[in-house]
């Protein structure tokens, strides 16, 4: 079954206490959260990404103080997902999957706002966030974003690939064309999320790049975001051969939109009226 249709929301604004020009903009500095909520005719709703949630903006504290001063974190009710879902007139109950990326403290902060959802991931990411083995680890997988006690659903490469990569094509319980495709590197476990929708491939790369100049020809990527992106993968190798892979992909194919999770510029191109 195909994605009705498609949601684009800003499910978290940042906005880094650096000069704008570092990450190639002008103004302020301000970076999104771009989650996806889709709407399907079997699946209720299936939410790719949650930004942070309600929890986090009623309680900052849960959020490293580090974190939110380096990232200037907007914590607004209005942001979170939830809050989103219902000025569209639907309930948390509707949402009834949960996708990400990866568990990043912005990227799972709303897991706790759709406790009925199964959650979909790569094996190896809830392995290494519920470990908590380092304190590098402890700082970004924040484990009272899941103390509700997620229905967690994980899966590995078996063999099945998407265009040539190995991919997760099947996720359970899900009829709608939802699918992980691994990019480890930006995290031990980091996937990105493909939707099938409208005749065309939806990539959502998550934090396997941070600006769309990285998968332009040749890569262009600005000074500020290169620097930070070193700070924070755990696998330099994974990382660079996640990114080559997504540059390849999105230069040999027609029939996809690729945009990662905090590009504000790749977030504006897409948020237009739910399609």
């Amino acid at each position: 079954m195909s994605v009705l249709r498609v949601h684009h929301l800003n499910g978290a604004t940042l906005c880094p206490r650096v000069p704008a020009r570092l990450l190639g903009q002008q103004g302020s500095a301000r970076l999104v959260c771009h989650c996806l909520v889709l709407e399907t005719a079997r699946d209720g709703l299936i939410v790719v990404d949650t930004g942070f949630g309600t929890a986090d903006v009623e309680e900052p504290g849960r959020l490293p103080g580090g974190f939110r001063a380096l990232t200037g974190a907007r914590l607004r009710r209005e942001e979170t997902l939830l809050a989103q879902l219902e000025s569209l007139g639907h309930r948390a109950a509707d949402v009834r999957h949960v996708v990400v990326t990866h568990l990043d403290l912005d990227h799972a902060g709303g897991l706790g706002d759709f406790p009925r959802a199964a959650v979909h991931l790569h094996e190896r990411e809830l392995q290494v966030a519920t470990a908590q083995a380092t304190v590098r680890d402890r700082l970004r997988y924040r484990a009272v974003q899941w103390a509700h006690g997620p229905d967690w659903h994980t899966y590995a490469e078996t063999g099945d690939t998407w265009r040539g990569l190995p991919a997760i094509r099947k996720l359970r319980g899900v009829d709608a064309e939802v699918a992980l495709l691994p990019m480890h590197g930006h995290s031990r476990g980091h996937s990105a999320v493909l939707v099938g929708h409208a005749g065309q491939w939806l990539v959502h790369a998550g934090d396997a790049y941070f600006h769309r100049g990285a998968v332009s020809e040749p890569p262009v990527v600005p000074l500020g975001l290169r620097l930070f992106e070193a700070q924070v993968r755990d696998d330099k190798r994974a990382w660079r051969a996640s990114v080559t892979a997504l540059r390849e992909l999105r230069a040999a194919h027609r029939d996809l939109a690729m945009f990662c999770a905090h590009d504000p510029a790749e977030f504006e191109a897409m948020a237009q009226p739910a399609n």
